[in-house]
């Protein structure tokens, strides 16, 4: 849109702008950690893979516009470029893996060349570029259009989203024990982010953003370490003075541009499937993925359907599956949010309030609240546990009141109840043993701390409180 209206210059100006709507989205993302959850976060990450899907199969079979046919030489070619890459990082042993997509890639250029997919002219267009230059800024200029800012906002929104998306992937990827998406180090990134979209636009480059690909190659070949990261973009730098060597990548052969994508998206599919299972679902969360997934797959299917929408600016969003998908979840997420309360309360009975009682209540408050299962699981044996202590010393004189109230770090269990309070006297928290010289109380005691990541007793003026804390 900017291009066609006011050409490059203000392809340079929009995108510049653009940059600083992600850089102030940044500040305050941490804020909006109830909107975008790791289900959000999930379906993002798994739409970035299905959006990449469309142009690497086309590729991939070496089709050369609408409805035309599959090359079978193209088709060939692929299938031995991924078949490298797959034969290499499921069979390999060492650091061989960590080259796999390398040696796939350049697999797939010799054999390319060998069947003239890669013609020689090709090879002439390299050794045309100098192999030395500085890149040419005489051209440069910027210009704005305020028409033009809220699609470029939106987008921005969207590439914003599809980030922190990309930066949760990072963290799963270098965290065994990963829980929730570190909104400090999210900051960070997006804030990194943001500022290369705008200094490309001011240095005359397009739009830059984090590349899923690229994350589905570090989890596939498990190249993750970070000055990986640095050396890439030294690399990355340095073709830009190397018009040679960059040319290598710029006529790279159809079969390549198919392969490699597709070796990637299935890593970052199936990573963001797992984000976005990692919590506890009910009817909401179900139709917040659900209907974004739904009418973000239709876009590449109902393509000729969207582009005859009349608003011209909202054309950009129905015609990118992972726009579309992004917006609808987000705006879901904040229309479900009506009437989700974070703290509940209820009445149970010591000795006749059952297990699958107390695990059909904490199941359907954790679905609601997006609770991690496993957090869940601890809470509802330390809670039935509690509760038959409770009626074995007979300390409740009548129904207990629970309280559940829950964040992305925190669920908490309150009990309250007229009597005397639980006696916590003694080691409760060591380390889970059968010993004789532990009563039942105490051996009670400690399975609940070993669910439980703290236990605290009080009492006032009759009334009994028992807080059990799980970190989420």
């Amino acid at each position: 849109m900017a291009a066609k209206i006011g050409g490059l210059p203000l392809v340079l100006g929009m995108t510049a702008l653009g940059g600083v709507f992600e850089m102030l989205l940044s500040r305050v993302v941490h804020r909006l950690r109830r909107i975008f959850t790791p289900e959000v976060m999930g379906l993002v990450v798994t739409m970035v893979g299905i959006s990449v899907i469309p142009v690497a199969t086309r590729n991939f079979l070496g089709l050369a516009g609408e409805g035309g046919r599959i090359n079978p030489e193209v088709l060939a070619v692929s299938l031995v470029t991924l078949g490298t890459m797959v034969a290499i990082t499921v069979w390999s042993r060492g650091k061989l893996r960590l080259f796999s997509v390398i040696i796939g890639m350049a697999t797939g250029y010799i054999v390319s060349f060998a069947t003239g997919l890669l013609p020689a002219a090709h090879l002439g267009q390299i050794l045309d570029k100098p192999l030395l230059a500085a890149p040419d800024f005489s051209q440069l200029s910027w210009s704005f259009d305020a028409s033009l800012i809220l699609p470029f906002l939106i987008a921005s929104l969207c590439t914003s989203v599809k980030t922190i998306g990309n930066l949760t992937t990072c963290q799963k990827i270098n965290d065994a024990d990963w829980k929730r998406p570190d909104m400090p180090n999210i900051k960070k990134g997006l804030l990194a982010d943001g500022l290369s979209v705008s200094l490309s636009g001011l240095l005359g480059g397009m739009g830059q953003s984090t590349a899923s690909s690229n994350i589905g190659l570090s989890l596939g070949t498990g190249a993750t370490s970070r000055s990986i990261a640095f050396t890439t973009g030294g690399i990355l730098i340095l073709l830009a003075f190397l018009p040679r060597f960059a040319e290598i990548f710029v006529v790279m052969p159809q079969p390549v541009m198919g392969a490699t994508p597709l070796f990637a998206v299935c890593f970052i599919i199936f990573t963001g499937l797992q984000i976005m299972m990692s919590r506890m679902m009910d009817p909401r969360k179900i139709f917040i993925l659900g209907i974004a997934m739904i009418f973000g797959l239709s876009v590449t299917a109902l393509l000729d359907a969207y582009s005859q929408i009349g608003i011209v600016w909202l054309r950009p969003i129905f015609g990118s599956s992972l726009y579309l998908s992004t917006l609808l979840a987000v705006g879901l997420t904040i229309l479900f949010q009506i009437g989700l309360k974070r703290k509940t309360s209820r009445d149970v009975e010591p000795g006749k309030t059952t297990y699958d009682d107390i695990a059909d209540l904490l199941e359907k408050q954790g679905a609601l609240w997006g609770a991690r299962p496993a957090v869940i699981a601890q809470a509802t044996r330390a809670l039935n546990e509690l509760l038959e202590l409770l009626a074995a010393l007979n300390l409740a004189e009548k129904p207990v009141r629970l309280e559940l109230m829950f964040d992305e770090f925190n669920l908490d269990l309150t009990l309250e109840y007229d009597g005397k309070p639980l006696a916590l006297a003694g080691d409760y928290a060591a380390p889970l043993s059968v010993d004789a010289d532990v009563s039942m109380e105490q051996l009670a005691l400690r399975l609940i701390r070993k669910d439980a990541d703290a236990l605290s007793v009080a009492e006032k003026d009759g009334r009994s409180r028992i807080i059990l804390h799980f970190e989420h």
